[in-house]
């Protein structure tokens, strides 16, 4: 039986429809807000996986062309991997409800959210991050939701909720706010340098509505709601664990105080073989193979235990630092000689390397998704190689987590990019992790900005990123600036935040608890601005601004714009006349369809070249205008003459010269070239010209 809920959600009915579709599911909604509709369900094994120790959740984005009206490209016209965006959503959705798992849970869950319908207004991001909760909420799957989420924008100096499209492109601000009832989970935002006080405001505002979504899913699992399955979470063996904790805990403690990180890594590892050893030695083969994994997991849970008691308590850092501390800094530009420009950023055991590539308007990437949007000219790309890590496994293409941090850097260095009109590039930023310890993300921002602004790319201010922490133990809570990545690993939040010197450009931030407070948020944008500001210092010490010069080797880019219904004339047919301009020339040449032409050459004199070639294709003839003319073609009445490409006249043999000439050839031959007057263009378009006209006044006195 189909049942309804809805509730107005940014000015427009959102509606929730259960009991009609995917009934096989364990929970299964279709989602509808305005004219964007989502079909959400959430499937659970009926048993746990066995021998893993994390949760098996998998978020699915499924975009279907059709949802937008089109049909997909490639050879076999139909859906592919998933797009970027469709990758970006499904992450945002999985962070949001990856925590409200409980710990231990080892069967696999699966959330699949297939894009039905897209309302280019209302997003379908959202539609199915609210549908994720409702199908789970409803579902018998333990999860201790329900969440709800909004994206906020901020028009005309007030705050909107789920602003349309037109909206969107007058806001300064957009900001996706996740969590429960009590608690923010998730931020991920996009901005143009707002204020840290905007940012906390929008979140606080979003947290409103987030609350009345809650509200909501709970009135829908009171109606209609599954009883949830009951969830048997293995404990260890209090004597193990006691054996353990006694043995090795002290030992341990100290080891995590060493500040290396390979050189920690390896201590805690022995220490952890050393465990097997001792206990094999004290209690047997047969209970040390029975009792092996509790050894690995109480072990686990000293070494988290540890680091916490360690910050929160002590103040202690593993490496030494203090809360606020930022790890020793070094920036260098100019790398790579050969490369457009470069930039060499390295914070502690965190180095990144970004080249940019500077391309033309044929060089912006092609988008084939949902959006009404076809192509981009700005692009960042993130690697995580192996070897930044010191491990060992396959290179392949970018995951995941590639394409989340290289879309989070793009965002918050796309505010401070020039236009196209004032800077008529495609630019391509790659960054390449060359060695990891936390914070890779935030060391490629400022690593891309080093190298943008050592290309001479004219951006608009530097962008610096920091990664901020945050430890709790009991009543105590401790932030952290520059998190490395045991503290990423065992921490509570994972909080992102790039901006400039006037203000913030992107946040993400992931809670792995229930929420965090609007205090605790606080506390760390302020720490954030502080060591935002302090890396900028770093960076300006090594470039301060953008250079003069673009490199040698980046193409220069002349832009000049053609009448409309001259393309056709520059092109020519099949694309004979611009392929001939660039065989001549060298250069490369974008023509787009309102008559822009841009012009890319590394050699400023086939440029320029290009340049003239393409000014005679549209240029119009004109009476009384002279002309050096090629001669094509020669009767017995005159030689017909090219005066600009494509464009002959004729010079009757009385036009010739001044004197009676008896026969053309004894004036001029094919090929040769003459200078010639416009004297007339008749109704039929057709051009006559006179070289006698042309003639110097000493020729003519001669004749």
């Amino acid at each position: 039986m189909l049942t309804e809920f809805r509730l107005e959600l940014g000015g427009r009915p959102i509606v929730l429809e259960f009991g009609e579709l995917a009934k096989q599911a364990n929970g299964s909604v279709l989602v509808r807000y305005g004219e964007t509709v989502v079909l959400a369900t959430a499937t659970m094994s009926s048993k746990p996986r066995e021998g893993i120790d994390f949760f098996p959740l998998l978020v699915d984005y499924e975009e279907r062309m059709y949802a937008a009206g089109k049909i997909p490209g490639g050879w076999g016209r139909r859906e592919g991997r998933p797009s970027e965006d469709a990758i970006l959503s499904a992450r945002m959705i999985d962070r949001t409800l990856r925590p409200l798992f409980p710990d231990g849970f080892r069967n696999d869950v699966q959330i699949v959210l297939s894009i039905l319908s897209v309302d280019k207004s209302n997003s379908p991001t959202i539609a199915g991050l609210i549908g994720a909760s409702a199908a789970l909420h409803i579902s018998d799957i333990p999860f201790a939701g329900p969440v709800g989420g909004v994206n906020v924008g901020m028009v005309d100096g007030e705050f909107v909720i789920n602003p349309t499209l037109e909206e969107q492109t007058r806001s300064l601000l957009d900001i996706t706010v996740a969590g429960t009832s009590d608690a923010v989970m998730m931020v991920e935002a996009a901005a143009k340098e707002v204020s840290e006080e905007v940012v906390l405001d929008a979140i606080d505002f979003g947290h409103t509505i987030v609350k009345e979504l809650c509200a909501l899913q709970e009135k829908i699992r009171a109606a209609i709601g599954k009883d949830k399955h009951e969830v048997v979470i293995a404990q260890p063996d209090p004597e193990v664990e006691k054996w353990v904790r006694d043995n090795f805990t002290a030992d341990l403690a100290k080891a995590l105080l060493t500040t290396d990180k390979l050189a920690r890594q390896n201590l805690v590892d022995e220490l952890q073989a050393k465990l097997h050893e001792d206990y094999l030695q004290a209690q047997g083969e047969e209970l040390h193979e029975e009792h092996s994994k509790t050894l690995d997991t109480v072990f686990d849970h000293i070494v988290k235990e540890e680091v916490r008691r360690s910050i929160t308590k002590d103040k202690l850092r593993p490496d030494g630092r203090k809360p606020d501390e930022i790890r020793p800094i070094t920036c260098k530009v100019g790398v790579l000689p050969r490369v457009h420009g470069t930039g060499l950023f390295t914070r502690g055991q965190t180095q990144v390397l970004t080249a940019l590539t500077l391309g033309l308007k044929s060089d912006e990437q092609l988008l084939d998704n949902l959006t009404d949007d076809e192509s981009k000219r700005y692009i960042h790309h993130y690697n995580f190689p192996p070897f930044s890590v010191g491990e060992t496994r396959p290179v392949r293409g970018p995951g995941r987590r590639e394409i989340g941090h290289g879309a989070l850097a793009e965002r918050a260095l796309l505010p401070v990019i020039p236009s196209e009109e004032e800077f008529p590039y495609t630019l391509r930023l790659v960054s390449e992790v060359l060695e990891s310890n936390g914070s890779s993300s935030m060391a490629s921002i400022c690593g891309s900005t080093l190298s943008l602004m050592d290309a001479g790319v004219p951006i608009k201010r530097p962008v610096a990123g920091i990664a901020m922490g945050l430890m709790m133990l009991d009543e105590d809570f401790t932030i952290l600036t520059d998190i490395q990545g045991i503290e990423d690993a065992l921490g509570d939040m994972d909080f992102k935040v790039a901006g400039t010197r006037e203000g913030i450009t992107a946040l993400q931030m992931d809670i792995k608890i229930g929420g965090v407070s609007k205090e605790i948020m606080t506390q760390a944008l302020e720490q954030a601005r502080q060591g935002r500001l302090f890396i900028l210092d770093k960076m300006a010490a090594a470039i301060a601004e953008p250079r003069n010069d673009l490199s040698l080797y980046a193409p220069r880019i002349i832009t000049m714009e053609i009448p409309v219904d001259k393309i056709r004339d520059v092109i020519g047919p099949g694309g004979k006349i611009i392929r001939d301009i660039i065989a001549k020339t060298g250069v490369s040449i974008d023509i787009e369809d309102d008559g822009r032409v841009y012009i890319a050459s590394t050699d400023g004199e086939g440029g320029l070249k290009a340049q003239n070639m393409v000014e005679r294709y549209v240029k119009d003839v004109e009476v009384g205008e002279t002309y050096l003319g090629t001669v094509k073609r020669i009767m017995n009445f005159g030689a017909f003459v090219e005066i600009l490409p494509g464009k002959e006249g004729l010079v009757h043999i009385s036009q010739l010269e001044h004197r009676r000439v008896n026969k053309v050839e004894d004036v001029v031959d094919v090929g040769d070239e003459v200078m010639v007057k416009v004297i007339e263009i008749d109704r039929q378009g057709r051009i006559n010209l006179s070289r006698k006209e042309a003639l110097p006044k000493e020729k003519e006195s001669e004749a």
